[in-house]
């Protein structure tokens, strides 16, 4: 398995997708800075939005983001929108993890408390 280096960020398998996608150079648009406020999330993720839905390789980065549980904005996604599709990180930043390992496949959302 190949491993390739994408600016401080080391990942593994097959990622020829990462050649094409339109957000080379773009890091600070996809991935939080510490102490970021709500406001300025909100900028943020739209300027990347953007960058994703003009990507030739929004369904592969999106489907890679998934499938392996990454942490901040890939493929049109922020980590709240992949956590409402079913496929949530292994621990959501700031927290603790509350939510069982999937083994790679979704995971149920959970059930509502409220009655």
């Amino acid at each position: 398995m190949a491993t390739e280096t994408i600016s401080t960020l080391i990942f593994t398998g097959p990622l020829e997708w990462a050649d094409r996608g339109a957000c080379h150079g773009q890091t600070r648009l996809f991935f939080a800075p510490p102490g970021e406020r709500p406001e300025a999330r909100a900028v943020r993720e739209a300027q990347a939005r953007a960058v994703c839905h003009a990507c030739p390789a929004l369904g592969e980065c999106r489907e890679w983001a998934r499938e392996h549980r990454e942490y901040g904005f890939w493929g049109g996604e922020s980590e709240e929108e992949r956590a409402a599709a079913g496929y949530r990180v292994d621990m959501p930043v700031g927290r603790v993890a509350r939510y069982p390992r999937g083994n790679g496949e979704p995971v149920r959302p959970r059930e509502s408390r409220i009655a």
